[in-house]
């Protein structure tokens, strides 16, 4: 793991954040997950916008150069063929509830080695449940964005886990399953590609949006609209999107078999550049 504070390399067992941080006392936090691969940052433009759009938002520190300049200085230390990111903005230490003045605020860059899903395993597909808990988000007038308060997710990800499954899926009161834990969720009906409206509870993802700019290039219909339960079991295929996995399809959801389409290729072939046959897909 390498560890940058502030544009700073700390070794791991060293890096320490005070007690009085806001991300240790109210999770409040910022952050962005992204891929490299080859010392080259994935779509590092797109993230930082996001960012910027939710610090905007939430009157949130943040020093775009200062943070471009840390991670330039991080990819030569990179030794593994791909690796993921984590970029976590704080807004530094708090003496109550007030708001630290921005000149408090703290950016950490921690860097983990990272597998990519293998030909063998999309090609087998995930297997999803449905998550027992609600997606929530605290500020329901904001869309929904990349905040440290990540109960939520945690919660039904660890549900997944103990289930066997690679994904939890969550499911409104109303019936309808709107993004995965870690993931949004696309699926195919009548040669149609459709995935849930951004907004209050579906976050925005990058590789979301790379996965319908590919298909409206490719002539592939595309709409945003609500999937039910009953929609998703009986689709033509399914398939979950994030900057780390890129695409990856869904074959069974709560142990009922699911999908079989293969469009989940073609776009991924799209969004990689490479030939459908290429050993090398991501």
């Amino acid at each position: 793991m390498i560890v940058n504070i502030d544009g700073g390399f700390l070794e791991p067992g060293e890096a320490r954040l005070p007690v009085d941080d806001g991300g240790f006392l109210f999770g409040e936090t910022l952050f962005e997950t992204l891929k490299v691969r080859e010392r080259k940052l994935l779509l590092v433009g797109e993230h930082l916008d996001r960012l910027e759009l939710s610090a905007r938002l939430l009157d949130f520190p943040c020093d775009r150069k200062r943070i471009e300049s840390a991670l330039e200085r991080t990819l030569p230390r990179l030794t593994a063929p791909v690796s993921r990111l984590r970029l976590t903005l704080t807004r530094g230490s708090f003496a109550g509830l007030d708001y630290p003045p921005a000149k408090a605020a703290r950016f950490v860059i921690l860097a983990f080695a990272y597998e990519e899903p293998g030909n063998q395993e999309r090609e087998a597909g995930a297997t999803c449940v449905f998550a027992p808990n609600r997606r929530v988000n605290p500020l329901s007038h904001l869309p929904q964005m990349k905040r440290g308060n990540y109960a939520d997710c945690l919660f039904a990800a660890n549900h997944a886990r103990q289930k066997g499954a690679r994904e939890a899926l969550f499911v409104t009161s109303q019936g309808e399953v709107i993004e995965g834990a870690t993931s949004n969720l696309f699926m195919v009906r009548r040669s149609e590609l459709i995935t849930p409206p951004a907004g209050e509870l579906v976050l925005a993802g990058i590789m979301r949006r790379q996965v319908l700019a590919a298909a409206r290039k490719l002539g592939i219909c595309t709409q945003e609209a609500t999937i039910s339960r009953e929609d998703l079991l009986q689709a033509e295929e399914v398939f979950l999107s994030n900057s780390l996995i890129d695409i990856l399809p869904v074959t069974r959801i709560e142990n009922q078999a699911v999908g079989g389409g293969r469009l989940w290729r073609t776009l991924l072939q799209e969004i990689s550049g490479k030939p459908a046959d290429d050993k090398t897909l991501p």
